[in-house]
């Protein structure tokens, strides 16, 4: 990261504990958290032809100091929501380079995975494939707060829902779960594009519940994808 252009910094913050004291979003941002103290003088600025070896010295002055919480939170253009064995990993796969932890159960993923979607005219995308989101991740609950830092970043969300059931829920039951999470933890993230991907739609039950879906849950932007992995 370039670093050579420093943002207008206030000074040194005196934050309570919990507060946010600088979030850096822009390429060549920096923030000064704690300035540090003036510098002393050693003896050997003292010396003269008279006083060779002096004595004393000048201390330095003290820095700013604090206990802070450093959080990285990744940048991509697509955020992949979903609950646990929804297929996230999969899609991701699929439409990308990227090889996740692929398996039949839940919480593969345990760590953010970002893969490259490149187009023909030679434009890419960044896709994000979190860990799974299941009820009370604003609480932190399950991986909670593992995935919602890192969508924080995404202008884009892609929902990707077991179409199927397979997990023994209902498709419009996920997808309403998923929207009150993401509101329960920052309201703003509702107002960002989305899209519904319809996975394992090569299930028997998919076809019907996708049916039902749409009639539940009107005017929403939906692509099937068929592989149930």
């Amino acid at each position: 990261m370039d670093l050579a252009q420093e943002a207008p910094s206030p000074p040194p913050p005196r934050a309570r504990r919990g507060e946010l004291a600088a979030d850096l979003t822009v390429h060549g941002q920096r923030f000064v958290l704690c300035r540090g103290g003036r510098g002393g003088l050693g003896n050997r600025n003292f010396a003269t032809s008279r006083r060779q070896t002096p004595r004393f010295a000048q201390p330095g002055e003290a820095g700013d100091e604090g206990e802070f919480l450093l959080e990285l939170r990744l940048l991509a253009d697509v955020g992949l929501v979903g609950y646990p064995n929804a297929g996230k990993s999969t899609l991701l796969a699929a439409i990308s380079k990227a090889r996740p932890k692929i398996a039949p159960y839940p919480f593969t993923t345990l760590r953010p995975q970002v893969g490259t979607v490149t187009y023909p005219d030679g434009q890419r995308l960044m896709v994000c494939d979190v860990p799974g989101l299941i009820e009370g991740a604003h609480r932190n609950v399950g991986l909670g707060h593992a995935f919602l830092r890192h969508i924080a970043r995404c202008p884009v969300l892609v929902l990707v829902l077991d179409m199927a059931g397979t997990e023994g829920r209902a498709p419009w039951d996920d997808h309403r779960q998923l929207l009150h999470e993401l509101e329960l933890h920052d309201p703003g993230l509702l107002l960002r594009p989305r899209l519904i991907v319809a996975n394992k739609m090569d299930e028997a039950e998919a076809a019907a519940c996708l049916r039902r879906f749409k009639r539940r849950v009107p005017r929403v932007p939906v692509l099937p994808h068929g592989r149930s992995v």
